[in-house]
């Protein structure tokens, strides 16, 4: 019988989940708006997709009295625009009716986006040529503003595998892939970045960081130990535009295997960047 270790969060030093805590801010927080913003607002939108972030930032379901809390509305406002998110699909209801939780539909959306489902389907076949020589898992990540998503795996063949799901949400300081997207990321999307977390713990973070991405762009790519499960390396390579930019990184959560066969990191990220040379534009 096979065996997978599923890894909701990819290795993060501390336990991190930035993915989930920028979410929960930018639902809360949705208000803070520029006067250029504020011109084009749109009430009950703001509502709706305040609902959306929020129950994508917990991993269990909400009850209308919870949402109503967290998001300081009125409760008629957020039963109105509930019941028309569950009748469009875009939130799940409880069988007991009490509870909400996100539905996958707005990531069956994105996966529709024509430039990310040539991406994915390019890269499928390779990951899982990868997968299969290699003896070890991998995954693609993309960047999604200010922070990056898993949109495709692939998994070993092996009895004992580790893997990262489809749909994961990534923190862009805290992993490897994260860090990997914004060694390589086009300046005037840092300058977007930067603008964003500007007065914030991720703006000095990333400061912090400047020197690691620099030796990590010069090098071509990252590996590190993991700072949340031992015995799991994360080696990541970027997947380039023709300008040198970063459009995804593709990353394997490298076990260290006993069978003689086993491949060494070494050759692993030889292969990954096999296929990353592949699918650079």
């Amino acid at each position: 019988m096979n065996i997978v270790f599923t890894c909701q969060q990819e290795t993060t030093p501390h336990g991190v989940n930035g993915g989930n805590a920028a979410l929960a801010k930018s639902a809360v927080n949705s208000s803070r708006l520029s006067s250029r913003e504020e011109l084009y607002r749109a009430p009950a939108l703001d509502k709706g997709l305040d609902i959306l972030e929020l129950l994508a930032s917990r991993s269990g379901a909400l009850t209308r009295a919870e949402i109503v809390k967290e998001l300081g509305r009125g409760a008629s406002e957020i039963y109105r625009m509930l019941e028309r998110l569950v009748a469009r699909g875009y939130v799940y209801r409880s069988a007991e009716g009490d509870r909400f939780a996100l539905s996958m539909k707005l990531f069956v959306l994105g996966q529709r986006h024509p430039p990310l489902r040539r991406l994915t389907a390019r890269a499928a076949p390779m990951m899982d040529a990868f997968a299969l020589e290699a003896g070890q898992s991998c995954h693609l990540v993309v960047r999604e503003r200010d922070a990056a998503v898993v949109v495709a795996n692939a998994a070993a063949s092996a009895d004992w595998v580790f893997t990262v799901r489809v749909g994961t949400p990534i923190d862009l300081l805290s992993t490897s892939s994260g860090q990997l997207l914004l060694a390589f990321l086009a300046e005037e999307c840092q300058s977007e970045l930067m603008a964003h977390w500007k007065g914030t713990e991720k703006e000095r973070v990333f400061a912090r960081l400047a020197p690691q991405l620099a030796r990590y762009r010069d090098a071509g790519y990252r590996i590190d130990e993991s700072q949340q499960i031992f015995g799991v390396s994360d080696i990541s390579v970027p997947i380039l535009s023709a300008e040198g930019h970063t459009l995804a990184v593709l990353t394997c959560p490298y076990i260290r295997r006993m069978a003689a066969e086993a491949i060494d990191m070494e050759r692993a990220l030889a292969l990954l960047q096999r296929v990353a040379r592949e699918l650079t534009v």
